[in-house]
């Protein structure tokens, strides 16, 4: 892991974390009022899993 890496894999966590949030807020502020605990916990597993998805390779990142 290099600081490049580090810095392409955390922008990527953190688009996944903001789109995840305005997925899941946005689909249950139709069903009932927004629960933060489960928004929460829904933008950490979807940003731990892009983390990690990010060791399989990113394209920002060439082999060095």
């Amino acid at each position: 892991m290099t600081i490049k890496w580090l810095k392409a894999a955390g922008v990527r966590a953190l688009k996944t974390a903001a789109q995840t949030a305005i997925g899941v807020i946005g689909a249950t502020t139709v069903f009932s009022e927004v629960n933060w605990t489960v928004v929460g916990g829904t933008v950490l597993l979807a940003t731990v899993t892009s983390f990690l998805t990010s060791f399989a390779g990113l394209p920002e990142v060439s082999d060095e």
